[in-house]
């Protein structure tokens, strides 16, 4: 089936989601680069804290460039001796 024979809806559909794919995408490298920036991937003392608040630095995307700085603090469990 030749891409003139199928529906326009169609046709629009993969259009649509090849765009959202493309800004998710870029907007995940941005938020990659604002981690990198602020030296988060530096270093080997990796804990809960850390990850999680790399993970929202990734997640805001270029919102970190407008002020937004997420900082997560997570305390886990301790076991009972």
């Amino acid at each position: 089936m030749s891409i003139a024979s199928r529906p326009r809806w169609r046709r629009r559909s993969r259009s649509r989601s090849r765009t959202v794919s493309i800004i998710v995408a870029v907007w995940l490298v941005i938020g990659v680069l604002a981690a990198a920036q602020r030296g988060y991937f530096a270093g080997d003392d990796a804990n809960c804290a850390k990850l999680t608040t790399v993970a929202i630095t990734i997640a805001a995307g270029p919102l970190n460039y407008v002020g937004l700085n997420p900082k997560i603090g997570c305390e886990v469990p301790q076991p009972s001796r």
